[in-house]
């Protein structure tokens, strides 16, 4: 980790502010994650309607990422992550405030636009300032954030359902939210916006619509769908984990806890290995690695009739690789697109993918009622893995980019 003394001062804060921010994302969105069970008893829902409440706040992200991703282009990296984390914190606390079914879908489709931004423009700001040697690691570093966040989230939803009466537990896991507002202060203070986009201000805009021109379709496209396959099988097996280890397995709150524990350890472990694989190997070779591993351990864990110990021990590798392949992928999308378009380029393939893979939860709550919840996570997860392995050799290998307007 020698790397990380040689960076400095804006890369640092730049890598600090993103992680941060990472984290409470994770923090925030993975609550919701493991309060479905108590959703369901409380206000008497289904889990199709259960999946839909995590669906749209992962369809308006994508909207929130792309148009954050457009108006970064033009108005500034820092100003738009800062306005993203504040109107996500605020949202995430409103949540604990909800009355019933309808109040929690609109509260929770306002969360998305906030959540997609977060990473849309932090990951730019990141891939820009960060010199290109360290720009996988770092990036990679930074996505481990969420595996943080997530394990926060596990301690707190552990302590809170333990000490309080479920009506008043999952609410005050929501009103914790409000915590990454502090860090836009931080934001402001410290990170500077990358040079990169002073110099092109003094350029004529480019419409949002050029990521869609010949010369950058079949990258747009390619690299959507890439990210499509990535989430689209992360979110298959994040969302509804917990639930398929209390209903299926008939574990308690504490217990569930201790299994995601294993999970969100191999997810941490995962992230820092993909990214330093991702500047070691190459961004392909690590995409195609991870996506191997993750179909391996989620056929193992969902289908194989495993014994409680293997099934924690399987749990980590189940982290492992679904995490791992994320870490290359910001600063692989960085690379990909030229400055003038950078962050809508990216923002449109990230949340494209989103947008898309928001779809799975919905789909497997609908599925479970007929064929099972471990099988209908496994199906798409499969389908998602299986996809990645296709579209990653028709894309450019870019290790090593010097980022520049080209």
């Amino acid at each position: 980790m020698a790397w990380l003394t040689g960076l400095s001062r804006a890369e640092k804060a730049t890598c600090l502010s993103a992680f941060g921010g990472w984290m409470l994302d994770a923090f925030d969105y993975m609550i919701f994650t493991f309060v479905i069970t108590t959703l369901i008893g409380l206000w008497h829902i289904s889990p199709a309607s259960a999946g839909a409440l995590v669906t749209v706040t992962l369809l308006f992200s994508s909207l929130g990422g792309w148009g954050a991703g457009i108006l970064a282009d033009r108005f500034g990296r820092v100003r738009l992550l800062q306005a993203s984390i504040l109107w996500f914190s605020i949202c995430t606390c409103l949540i604990g405030f909800c009355q019933n079914f309808t109040q929690l879908f609109i509260v929770r489709t306002l969360q998305g636009i906030g959540f997609g931004g977060e990473w849309a423009v932090g990951s730019v700001l990141v891939g820009e300032i960060v010199r290109a040697e360290h720009r996988g690691k770092a990036v990679g570093i930074i996505q481990s954030g969420w595996a943080v966040g997530w394990g926060a989230a596990a301690i707190f939803y552990t302590l809170a359902f333990s000490m309080l009466p479920p009506h008043l537990a999952w609410r005050t896991l929501f009103w914790i939210g409000i915590l990454p507002a502090c860090l836009v202060l931080y934001v402001r203070r410290y990170v500077p916006e990358p040079a990169g986009f002073k110099e092109q201000k003094k350029a004529p805009p480019q419409p949002f619509w050029a990521i869609f021109g010949p010369n950058l379709f079949k990258t747009t496209m390619l690299s959507a769908l890439l990210c499509l396959g990535i989430q689209g099988g992360y979110y298959a097996i994040t969302t509804w984990l917990p639930t398929y280890l209390e209903k299926e397995h008939g574990l308690s709150v504490i217990h569930t806890g201790e299994y995601l524990m294993v999970v969100i350890m191999g997810s941490f472990l995962g992230y820092v290995c993909g990214a330093f694989l991702a500047d070691l190997w190459g961004r392909k070779p690590t995409f195609s690695f991870f996506a191997v591993l993750s179909l391996c351990s989620v056929i193992t864990y969902l289908l194989l009739p495993l014994t409680s110990t293997e099934m924690l021990i399987a749990g980590f590798p189940l982290g492992f690789s679904a995490s791992g392949i994320y870490s290359g992928l910001g600063a692989y999308l960085s690379e990909l697109f030229p400055q003038a378009l950078r962050a809508n380029g990216q923002g449109f393939a990230y949340n494209f993918g989103r947008a898309m893979g928001a779809l799975f939860p919905g789909i497997i709550g609908f599925l479970s009622q007929s064929m099972g919840l471990g099988r209908a996570i496994c199906l798409f997860a499969t389908c998602a893995y299986g996809a990645v392995l296709l579209i990653v050799f028709c894309l450019p290998e870019t290790k090593g980019k010097i980022l520049k307007n080209f």
